[in-house]
């Protein structure tokens, strides 16, 4: 489909004529930098998506993990991401060589809120900075430091439609293919499925930090 034949919003006015004007709660909510439950939220998140925009525009959206606590705040206004070992594509990192903005997601296991945070990131390589964030001894190569310019949180509605926390509503894991099968389709792999599955899973606990 070509999505330029279809009609499409072309300007701030007629979009505000379909969604209508945000409420002034939801327009006053950012602080600009983490307050006390800003803080909290942060200490205990162990999962972020990084969003992304290249030099060229083009996007990218990272997942990145830790145990509670292993993303900080390093003051009310700069939040510090450790840079764990990875499939070593980094398409975030070069994006924010070209381009510091970025969005970040955080989120807490069976909370339906998130924390959003929008910045100005800087890849650090400072020592001190990077053994303070060593797990198992492992000290990461690199820490994402942001610079908040707006932080706020998000209401609920997202998960409570997609029902995210729900184990009732989650999918039969059987139904999707695991990453082994889907490489071998890509490849045409000789390999059988399980195999490849097994060097990713001993890839992942190896190269976990």
């Amino acid at each position: 489909m070509d999505v330029s034949d279809l009609q499409t919003v072309q300007d701030h006015s007629h979009l505000r004529e379909l969604v209508g004007d945000p409420a002034p709660i939801v327009v006053d909510k950012d602080r600009g930098y983490l307050d006390e439950h800003g803080l909290a939220f942060l200490e205990r998140s162990p999962f972020v998506l990084v969003s992304t925009s290249g030099a060229d525009g083009t996007c990218d959206v990272s997942p990145r993990g830790e145990a509670p606590g292993g993303f900080r705040a390093l003051d009310t206004r700069t939040v510090a991401i450790p840079d764990r070992p990875g499939n070593r594509r980094v398409d975030s990192l070069v994006n924010i060589v070209d381009n510091p903005h970025v969005g970040l997601l955080f989120c807490v296991p069976g909370v339906e809120e998130t924390l959003r945070v929008n910045g100005t990131a800087a890849i650090v390589v400072d020592q001190d900075l990077r053994e303070s964030f060593a797990v198992r001894g492992r000290v990461p190569k690199l820490v994402l430091c942001v610079q908040i310019e707006e932080a706020y949180f998000h209401c609920a509605k997202a998960f409570r439609r997609s029902a995210l926390w729900e184990p009732s509503t989650w999918p039969d894991r059987a139904e999707l293919p695991t990453l082994g099968q889907v490489l071998k389709d890509l490849k045409d792999s000789p390999d059988p499925v399980e195999a490849i599955d097994a060097a990713l899973e001993e890839e992942n606990r190896a190269a976990l930090y």
